[in-house]
């Protein structure tokens, strides 16, 4: 599943090819995927300009003058500029067509979404009630403790939950509790402000790390084959279960939480 970093590299590969560029066609080959498509998508797109492609957690957001196209990339979506006499296949559901290329949007399990507001997308309904983004001021430790007093959640499942942070998915949640050495079971209520702060910056850290790898890994978004995915970089636990730790050579181990695996380190983590 396309995470944050993914979803940043998506927009900063496809902004050169839409940003400023006018939409010609719209082709739809799927009347839903996760949600309908809006029947007034074409309407709004062909003829217009988008000036504007930015990023709200997992959500990108092309501005023209009539609005906001909001795509989600689902389970197993991706976005790629192809020639415009590329032939579409069994899983390209949606075709922006500019006058030299067109934005291909893929997603064979359509969980992905094509959606249309012409308020300020922070209003839409999908959007309103999330949190802070990772990399910004507004997410510190300060944010965390505030929201996790009285909270027996473990901090795992604390800092997935979207509505207090974006982005922060299962290997950067795993990897962000490895290295400030928290035990991924504590609940939230029970990390002290000072160890918040380390979470923070490794958050920060594990996130960064994955962007900047993903502007080497998956930049090319000109090529029909390419299959965005998890980023290659080094891991400390995520999927090492049952190999030595890095730092103390203690056999890792994994467990389930909220059907998700996480992997820690029993002697560095508590």
């Amino acid at each position: 599943m396309p995470e944050l970093p993914e979803v940043e590299t998506t927009k900063r590969g496809i902004q050169p090819y839409v940003e400023g560029l006018k939409v010609t066609a719209v082709t739809l080959r799927a009347k839903k995927l996760r949600w309908p498509i809006p029947s007034n998508i074409k309407l709004n797109l062909i003829g217009q300009t988008f000036s504007s492609i930015s990023r709200r957690a997992k959500y990108l957001l092309l501005e023209n003058e009539k609005g906001f196209l909001i795509i989600h990339l689902g389970m197993s979506g991706s976005l790629r500029i192809v020639d415009t006499s590329t032939p579409a296949t069994k899983h390209d559901h949606v075709d922006i067509v500019f006058k030299q290329h067109i934005l291909r949007f893929r997603d064979p399990r359509r969980f992905g979404a094509f959606l249309w507001t012409k308020q300020n997308p922070s209003q839409h309904k999908l959007l309103k009630s999330l949190g802070p983004e990772p990399l910004c001021d507004d997410f510190n430790a300060e944010h965390l403790y505030r929201h996790s007093r009285q909270r027996k959640l473990s901090i795992k499942e604390f800092i997935m939950n979207s509505h207090i942070v974006v982005g922060v998915g299962n290997i950067y949640a795993t990897e962000a509790l490895f290295i400030s050495k928290i035990h991924p079971t504590r609940p939230a209520g029970k990390v002290s402000l000072a160890r918040y702060k380390l979470l923070v910056e490794a958050i920060k850290q594990v996130l960064t790390k994955a962007i900047q790898s993903g502007g080497t890994t998956l930049r090319d978004f000109t090529q029909e084959d390419g299959k965005p995915g998890y980023f290659q970089q080094e891991l400390h636990v995520y999927g090492r279960a049952k190999l030595p730790c890095v730092v103390c050579s203690h056999t890792l181990r994994a467990i389930k939480q909220g059907q998700r695996t996480t992997t820690y380190c029993t002697q560095c983590q508590h």
